[in-house]
């Protein structure tokens, strides 16, 4: 049995629950109303597209390493306006 492994992201949403996007496998995406619910999907949708690619004949892709991007922005205002 091959093992393969994928970096995944875990975006809360504002409603609540998590989008997750897989960026080796941008035709993966799926969401869970909680973090464990979440990586149970993704679990289950990498392990169908990949079997489908399996089936296919089709190269599985590698992973892609990610790392989060973050910068503070600085926002000014005019003089008399409110936030």
């Amino acid at each position: 049995m091959k093992e393969y492994s994928y970096t995944v992201i875990f975006e809360p949403l504002g409603e609540g629950g998590y989008q997750v996007i897989v960026p080796a496998i941008p035709e993966v995406v799926t969401y869970g109303r909680t973090l464990e619910e979440a990586k149970e999907m993704a679990l289950d949708a990498i392990k169908c597209h990949i079997e489908g690619l399996v089936k296919a004949g089709e190269p599985v892709p590698k992973d892609i390493a990610v790392e989060p991007v973050t910068e503070k922005l600085k926002i000014s205002l005019a003089s008399g306006e409110s936030v």
